[in-house]
């Protein structure tokens, strides 16, 4: 929490500079959440849907956050040139970046493999690991010596299962470039880690079920609990608590790990 010295804010990202892409999530929105609540000096919140952004602008402004501390930006971040431009809106509003957040993603098909379409596996490639790709590869040159990347890659990113292949591949290779990219950036003391959460309590996550179920023939979010010791989903604020760890200083000394959020669920 940031406490309060007189009209200086103490927090653990104090004066830090913050860019959050799927920022218009569960996950992205808690987590700015966090970034604020420990002094963060600005967040950048990066989504394709508008609406969803102006939703969360509009939830933090309720809650007494100063306009001058966040903004979103509209963007495709499998896109170079948009990357570019949420990467340098960051910069010019508040300097050089801090903690940059690639939390971007999408679902896609859940079938076997001989019905995988083609275009759905390539478009979530996309957006997962070329984002990913982007945000380093735009974002580094960007960041403040001594930063973190953090990458959202999933429970499924230490694990296979059948159907959800393209999913499953992109949050494994977000891990592969998570540890190509740490072992480059550590010279600038840039830290470089995948977080990999559960099943999360989220739009996100019930669509997943949703469509699950109708191939499991029973309802997916029972079966998910039954097979996470914890017994129940996440919470975004919880994913968003280590999501925290990993960008302020408490890891100073972690980069190139996969960190489970997951309830036990890969024991």
């Amino acid at each position: 929490m940031v406490e309060s010295r007189g009209d200086i804010l103490m927090g653990q990202l104090q004066n830090r500079v913050c860019v959050v892409t799927g920022g218009g999530g569960s996950i992205g929105f808690a987590s700015a959440q966090a970034f604020l609540a420990e002094g963060a000096r600005g967040v950048l919140l990066v989504d394709i849907a508008e609406s969803s952004l102006e939703r969360c602008v509009a939830q933090l402004a309720a809650a007494g956050i100063a306009p001058d501390r966040v903004a979103f930006r509209v963007a495709d971040v499998g896109s170079a040139a948009d990357t570019i431009g949420y990467l340098c809106a960051a910069v010019e509003r508040w300097g050089k970046i801090d903690v940059l957040f690639s939390n971007a993603g999408n679902s896609g098909a859940i079938c076997p493999i001989a019905d995988f379409p083609e275009d759905v596996f390539d478009e979530v490639l996309r957006v997962h690991v070329r984002g990913a790709f982007l945000a380093c590869k735009y974002g580094l040159p960007r960041m403040n010596d001594g930063g973190s990347v953090i990458i959202t890659s999933s429970v499924v990113g230490l694990r296979g299962d059948p159907g959800p292949y393209a999913y499953i591949t992109a949050k494994h290779a977000q891990v592969g470039l998570m540890r190509a990219v740490a072992k480059e950036a550590a010279a600038r003391r840039i830290r470089v880690n995948t977080i990999h959460p559960g099943p999360t309590r989220n739009p996100f996550q019930s669509e997943i079920e949703t469509r699950l179920s109708g191939i499991l023939g029973r309802d997916a979010g029972a079966f998910f609990d039954e097979m996470i010791p914890l017994r129940r989903h996440a919470a975004p604020e919880e994913i968003a608590r280590s999501v925290l760890f990993l960008a302020c200083d408490q890891s100073s000394y972690i980069t190139g790990i996969t960190l489970p959020v997951d309830g036990g669920m890969t024991a």
